[in-house]
């Protein structure tokens, strides 16, 4: 906020009637007069040139070049950071549950082929996992909406409930599919590993779709598409790409306990894969209409 000059203490009376108002303040000042609205402020911010020490040492940020015309490019930026790093976050819930429990289930349960992946499936899924996070979720552009939501309380977590609640029904989705496709093999007397490649080709779609659907929670797919974000193509062709080796070579396939899948077996899987995580796109729909 632009407060013009006055007493310290006017100041001060000022912020702190703004905090009691449960508004979250931001504040800039270079002069000593600002030291105690400054140290107030949620976010006090000093001039780095024409800024006094008194008002730096107060503050919690310090602008390098005094030209306030770049404060709103510098929010923008906090706040794609910030929406990115939840994405990432998000994904990592939703895409571990699966692996864990379709891992758990089968052996706690006693089912034909307890041991239906090894070591070596979970380490080549973690593989897959993290450029997708790390990679695609850091590029990823502004969402349109951002500037237009209100600032966050300070008494707000990384996570509400709700947020977390989404991405374990997404990951509960995606282990329904996998265990499925289990249930399915077996029930058409697929041996271990073709049955274990079925689950697997589940997996592996399910986390292509889930990496793009989950671009935006609020967006649909049809708009994120259209997001200018290069890695995106990048690592799933490639994701793609690895995939079918381990499937179709069969000294790969050999080392994975895999089986060759017939085209039949193979848009089974992706059909699973896909219907196991579009179903959020009716939640961003219904999150859109209200």
């Amino acid at each position: 906020m632009y407060l013009p000059a006055c007493f310290p203490e006017a100041k001060l009376k000022i912020i702190n009637a703004l905090k009691a108002n449960k508004a979250i303040v931001a504040m800039t000042g270079d002069g000593v007069n600002d030291g105690p609205a400054l140290k107030a402020a949620h976010i006090g911010i000093a001039m780095g040139k024409k800024g006094t020490e008194i008002a730096k040492q107060a503050a919690s940020l310090i602008l390098l070049e005094d030209d306030l015309s770049k404060m709103l490019d510098a929010v923008a930026m906090g706040r794609r950071i910030y929406t990115n790093l939840k994405k990432a976050i998000r994904y990592i819930i939703s895409i571990h549950i699966p692996i864990i429990l379709t891992v758990i289930i089968p052996l706690a349960l006693g089912w034909i082929y307890p041991n239906i992946f090894s070591p070596v499936h979970i380490i080549f899924l973690e593989l897959i996992m993290g450029p997708t996070c790390s990679i695609i979720y850091e590029n990823e552009p502004m969402e349109k909406n951002s500037m237009l939501e209100k600032p966050r309380p300070f008494t707000d977590t990384f996570f509400n409930m709700r947020e977390l609640t989404t991405s374990i029904i997404q990951g509960l989705f995606i282990t329904a599919g996998t265990l499925f496709a289990y249930q399915y093999s077996v029930r058409s007397g697929y041996d271990e590993e073709l049955t274990r490649t079925m689950v697997f080709t589940v997996l592996i779609s399910a986390n292509l779709f889930l990496t793009l659907i989950n671009r935006s929670f609020y967006y649909s797919i049809l708009e994120t598409i259209r997001y200018k974000n290069g890695m995106v193509s990048f690592i799933i062709l490639l994701t793609i790409v690895i995939s079918a080796l381990l499937i179709f070579v069969p000294p790969l396939a050999k080392f994975f306990l895999f089986e060759t899948l017939n085209l039949t077996q193979l848009l089974i899987c992706i059909a699973i894969g896909f219907v196991s995580v579009i179903w959020f796109e009716g939640v961003k729909g219904v999150k859109r209409i209200s």
